[in-house]
């Protein structure tokens, strides 16, 4: 497997050559906006896997200090929720 191949975002399917793209071609600076852009970190994790790793990728792609870069926002997944649940649902209470 080339190195470009590997798989940074799991949930969106996104891999290091996607990543780099954003940096270089479309001049993404930060998590947040690879994230808008991309959509990685938008997954069922939410970026709990992906994130540190593109971090890393944008501070060593534009020779940025990790520590200095912005974390990008984030949501606690959603819990599922059951037709068994909803049928049961009654208001008020």
């Amino acid at each position: 497997m080339k190195d470009d191949q590997i798989i940074i975002c799991r949930c969106e399917d996104g891999t290091l050559a996607d990543v780099k793209d954003a940096i270089h071609r479309l001049g993404l600076r930060s998590v947040e906006e690879i994230k808008r852009v991309k959509r990685f970190g938008m997954g069922h994790c939410q970026g709990k896997t992906c994130g540190k790793l593109i971090s890393q990728i944008i501070s060593r792609e534009l020779n940025i200090s990790y520590e200095d870069m912005a974390p990008a926002t984030t949501r606690q997944p959603a819990k599922a929720v059951s037709v068994k649940e909803f049928a049961s649902y009654q208001e008020g209470n």
